[in-house]
């Protein structure tokens, strides 16, 4: 199984090595924000690490299959369906702790309910083994960019940018704002337009952009100050 690993090991894994360093580096700095609401930052970094080397380990291994139908046993689709909504649920907590004004906690909150309803609905029109839940990842990035937003929103407010680059909510924001402002959309052109998704090297980008949310992560864990994090 390792020599068939290491043969099917292709462009789209080579942020495994990545994903692991950034994890490294959060539980390095652990110490500085372990009581702040990132203090399950290093377990979901960890998940994301695991999610996708099952992702591989399942479309290019026979070892493993999700999926009864033997025609379709590379399918990893559910894998990342539960990802997706174990992560917007991860960000729209922490947004809904960190915001200061209780307006933009409440959209917060009816923000996440409108997400999660998304993706419950959506099970009733997709088999979630065999497709991603397009509309729900697009109607919930939208509802995170706009928590993202009322956050830098809160924090431009009454900090300079001179304060909030020590800051790794900020640097975690600024991450996630770029990520899922493509992230959706790539799906929808995966699903509706898949000519022009091959046409335009959409796969690239986001594998690109990847590398910039995690980059960002990494940036803020290691230059971030304690006394910054509000």
């Amino acid at each position: 199984m390792i020599e068939e690993f290491i043969e099917t090991l292709n462009t789209d894994f080579i942020i495994l090595p990545f994903y692991f360093i950034v994890w490294l580096a959060s539980v390095i700095w652990y110490r500085t924000y372990y009581d702040t609401v990132l203090k399950y930052y290093p377990i979901y970094l960890m998940y994301t690490l695991l999610t996708e080397l099952l992702g591989y380990l399942v479309k290019f291994t026979d070892s493993f299959q999700l999926v009864s139908d033997d025609r379709y046993h590379w399918y990893n689709v559910i894998i990342y369906n539960i990802y997706s909504v174990v992560t917007y649920s991860y960000f729209f907590y922490i947004y809904w702790k960190i915001l200061n004004d209780k307006k933009h906690k409440k959209w917060v909150l009816y923000g996440a309910s409108v997400s999660m309803g998304s993706f419950l609905i959506s099970l009733f029109f997709q088999n979630p083994h065999y497709s991603h839940l397009y509309i729900a990842e697009l109607i919930s990035a939208l509802i995170l960019l706009s928590a993202i937003a009322l956050y830098l929103k809160e924090k431009f407010q009454w900090n300079s940018f001179k304060s909030l680059k020590y800051n790794l909510m900020f640097w975690t924001s600024v991450g996630l704002g770029i990520f899922y402002a493509y992230f959706p959309f790539t799906l929808l052109f995966l699903y509706w337009a898949p000519e022009l998704y091959t046409k335009f090297h959409l796969h690239d980008w986001l594998i690109g952009l990847i590398f910039v949310l995690y980059g960002t992560f990494l940036v803020g864990v290691i230059i971030h100050r304690r006394r910054n994090f509000q």
